[in-house]
């Protein structure tokens, strides 16, 4: 006996017409009442009566009907707990990242991740290192890609690289057309656009300190929420920016970029993972960042 005939024997039961049951099936009517008539010769009784309009069941039928019925759920209810039981065993891997990063390598590495482990199931978010930080602690993602160098006991933090920081000006600005480097002397005779406001700190405090360091007094500083939105008030001519220079391979109208005279403007990209209980994928998402620096010439954790 095979669930098929149980499941066409369940819809002539229900449909009372074998040819409704047929369409309901998907299947043409002889291969339908072939496969009822070779139920009701296993089972050595007559389970539907013949000739009525609509088809009725026999006594046996009909206690068959029920068992049928029950037999079918139960199978139902196995395959939904196997599915189940396969996604709760399935990979799933959570990355927080900062925007900046989009623009530069993260993208190739999700790619090379997802093609060497296709049955991980991949949650990306958008988020401030502080709130990875906070997030890898509650679990809620398993690696985290920052620019902030904290401490904590809990997070095991490593250095990737250090990238250089770039001046973000109007495409109108006169220091676009000098074919030379950019000083923050000269970028604090306007108006400041950092990033993030909130939570502190942020990437915006490494910018401010690049000219407290230097004793720079800033006149003007705008605070925005995100990387897009600084760029979006340069292009306006309302203020200058200094961003990572991946951010350079964002066009945007009416912004260009430009090199700064300072060697030791530099941003980190971090990767944090939890100390004590890590994600087995973080070994395998720092192995391929090797390789990929590796291949682009790039020093791993300078």
């Amino acid at each position: 006996m095979e669930l098929r005939q149980l499941k066409y024997f369940v819809a002539v039961a229900r449909e009372r017409n074998f040819t409704r049951a047929a369409e309901t099936l998907n299947i043409a009517q002889p291969p339908l009442s072939r496969q009822i008539q070779q139920l009701e010769q296993e089972t050595g009784v007559i389970l539907v009566e013949r000739g009525s309009r609509p088809v009725r069941l026999t006594e046996a039928g009909r206690l068959f009907y029920e068992q049928a019925v029950q037999v079918l759920d139960r199978v139902e209810q196995m395959l939904l707990m196997t599915r189940r039981l396969r996604e709760a065993g399935q990979t799933r891997l959570g990355i927080g990242f900062v925007a900046s990063t989009l623009y530069g390598y993260l993208p190739e590495v999700i790619r090379r991740y997802r093609a060497a482990r296709p049955d991980v199931e991949l949650a990306l978010v958008e988020m401030t290192t502080l709130e990875q930080l906070v997030a890898l602690k509650e679990g809620r993602i398993d690696i985290g890609f920052g620019r902030i160098t904290l401490e904590d006991p809990v997070l095991e933090r490593r250095l990737l690289r250090n990238e250089k920081m770039i001046a973000a000006l109007p495409a109108s600005f006169p220091l676009v057309r000098q074919a030379r480097l950019v000083t923050l002397d000269e970028l604090a005779r306007f108006p400041l656009v950092v990033y993030p406001q909130s939570p502190r700190p942020s990437y915006a405090d490494q910018v401010l300190k690049l000219f407290r360091d230097r004793d720079i007094r800033l006149g003007v500083v705008h605070e925005v929420r995100e990387l897009q939105t600084a760029l979006g008030l340069v292009a306006a001519e309302s203020g200058v920016a200094i961003v990572p220079a991946c951010v350079e391979r964002l066009k945007r109208d009416n912004v260009r970029y430009m090199p700064l005279d300072e060697p030791d403007a530099l941003s980190p990209v971090i990767m944090s993972t939890r100390r004590d209980a890590p994600s087995p994928e973080a070994a395998v998402l720092l192995k391929i960042i090797k390789a990929m620096y590796r291949d682009a010439g790039i020093t791993f954790g300078q």
